[in-house]
């Protein structure tokens, strides 16, 4: 039976590429949740009044790949001491965020938070969020499969791409063939 997880970890065109790779995952929606305004819009979410976050909704097989494996992922993808920041986008719609669906997947979260913490030694902290998924708005068409229906644009070749073959490296036995 598929589970489900909600991510934030910047840019959701970049974290949709990132899982769309692994096994044992069927689907990668981008979306926005986190926030109060309901059904909200790119345009709307990027204003940062909104309390929404770019996240994307991955749907997964644990007997492929696991909760535990995909928070690795997640983790070792962005940078969750940087407050809402990744990289050069920046604002609360860019923050870390990890939205749970049950108790296990906020335990294992938590988990995982004090693990990386505890492996940092330059003294900063981890700052991602861990919260009850609320509602997940699914983002406009033209954001979903970004990266795939446009590889060749340059945000794509200059952003995307180097944390694609960062994870491709680091987490290679995740990775689909």
């Amino acid at each position: 039976m598929e589970k489900q997880v909600v991510f934030g970890g910047g840019c959701f065109w970049c974290t949709e590429a990132i899982f769309q790779m692994l096994k044992g995952v069927s689907k990668v929606e981008p979306g926005y949740a986190g926030g109060a305004t309901s059904n909200p819009s790119y345009g709307q979410v990027a204003t940062g009044r909104t309390g929404h976050a770019e996240v994307i909704r991955v749907t997964y097989d644990p007997s492929i790949i696991t909760y535990n494996d995909l928070l690795t992922v997640f983790f070792g993808s962005h940078d969750p001491t940087t407050p809402n920041r990744q990289g050069n986008d920046i604002g609360t719609e860019y923050r870390s965020l990890i939205l749970y669906s049950d108790q296990e997947q906020k335990e294992a979260a938590e988990k995982m938070i004090k693990e990386v913490q505890g492996s940092l030694t330059d003294g900063s902290s981890v700052v991602t969020q861990v919260l009850p998924i609320g509602t997940f708005y699914p983002a406009e068409d033209y954001h979903q499969n970004y990266y795939k229906t446009n590889a060749s644009a340059p945000y794509c070749q200059i952003v995307i791409e180097p944390k694609i073959e960062k994870v491709k490296k680091r987490f290679a036995e995740l990775v689909k063939q």
